[in-house]
């Protein structure tokens, strides 16, 4: 079928809105018809060539939202009209890491999905014949896109696939972060450096686990004014030394909690530096630029602290995210003042602009609903 779709032709260059062919979906397979999918950074890395794993050309988008259309062969756990959220990360619940128990990151399709390819190692993308690869295994910036059954989340068809697209990746970064991966105590004081939408999630997961105290840190007033509507009981801005601050807040021993949400190794030590003395735990959401470091003085770790990572926040996508968009839906997670733009897909160009310029949370782009 011949589809619309935003491809990365270029690295560092405009993406090129054009037509391209997506082929039917083969065993284990689904194909879903995109209402919705969130302008994240992690597309923005990848189109500026920072991304040393990146390739062109390909179909960036992973953030989406749509309805199931078609199933291939053996496909057992959606079916057609299924309002499904795509999954960046699967979760296959049959490889050695889904049994353990102990992470997120799913085996089952892991090395073929690296390399733009589904589980048989061909792409369903292709433009004059030629074939085209996908970009983490979802493609979103497009009207249709196929995807393997297992990176897909079935949630309730009540929710608006134009806010919900944000628990694809950003949102449920930083909820799941505060939720599943730490496991925030109630009572305890957090600290989230940086604001965005993984921020702002983190800020919401802690404020839902019932922290006593929330210091939200960032540059942006008008995101620390968001991040005071999700919870934040504190705000920095952040050139005003953040880590003496947060100090000064805590009788001198840091925060239970830490989380870092930027991708600069400079914040991420200082998220390290303000995790409490003695049990303080500092998990690193944030992607850092190719070729940096972060270096932690010893007696940081000596003293007690640790320090963690979790792509997609910890979250088991088919597991967790139905259960947030459920909290949505309930009215005990509000994410709907963070779609800040409204894009169509000749748009989306716009969007990375609006990110760069700091202008806004999220934009999602909405595709043509009929």
């Amino acid at each position: 079928m011949r589809i619309r779709a935003a491809v990365l032709e270029e690295f560092g260059q405009p993406l090129v809105v054009q037509d391209v062919d997506l082929g039917h979906p083969k065993a284990g397979e689904v194909l879903v018809k995109v209402h919705a999918c969130g302008v994240c950074h992690t597309d923005l890395y990848t189109a500026s060539g920072a991304d040393p794993s990146g390739y062109t050309p390909c179909v960036l988008g992973h953030e989406g939202a749509g309805v199931v259309t078609e199933v291939g062969a053996g496909v057992t756990l959606v079916r057609p009209g299924d309002h499904v959220i795509t999954l960046f990360s699967p979760e296959c619940g049959e490889c050695i890491h889904c049994r353990s128990g102990k992470t997120n990151i799913c085996l089952a399709i892991r090395e073929q999905q690296g390399q733009g390819y589904l589980p048989d190692g061909t792409p369903r993308l292709s433009r004059h014949g030629e074939p085209m690869r996908h970009f983490m295994g979802t493609s979103t910036f497009a009207e249709y896109t196929v995807m393997p059954e297992i990176a897909l989340a079935k949630i309730d068809p009540a929710a608006s696939l134009e806010t919900v697209c944000m628990l694809a990746c950003g949102a449920t970064t930083g909820l799941a972060a505060a939720l599943w991966k730490t496991e925030v105590e109630a009572g305890s004081t957090c600290a989230v450096f940086g604001c965005g939408m993984v921020g702002l999630g983190a800020v919401l997961g802690c404020a839902m686990q019932g922290a006593e105290r929330v210091i939200a840190v960032d540059l942006s007033e008008t995101r620390l004014e968001l991040a005071r509507g999700a919870g934040a009981t504190d705000t920095i801005v952040a050139d005003q030394d953040p880590v003496d601050r947060i100090l000064e807040m805590t009788d001198g021993f840091g925060a239970d909690y830490t989380f870092e949400a930027t991708g600069l190794v400079k914040v991420m030590g200082q998220a390290v530096e303000a995790a409490r003395m003695g049990w303080g735990t500092c998990t690193v959401l944030g992607v850092a630029g190719k070729g940096e470091a972060l270096e932690i003085i010893p007696r940081f770790l000596i003293t007690g602290r640790k320090v963690q990572g979790g792509s997609f926040g910890g979250a088991r996508g088919r597991t967790h995210v139905p259960q947030l968009v459920d909290l949505y839906l309930q009215g005990k997670l509000d994410l709907d003042p963070f779609v800040s733009h409204r894009l169509t897909l000749d748009q989306v160009n716009e969007g990375f602009e609006l990110m760069e310029a700091q202008d806004g949370i999220r934009s999602v782009i909405v595709f043509d609903a009929t």
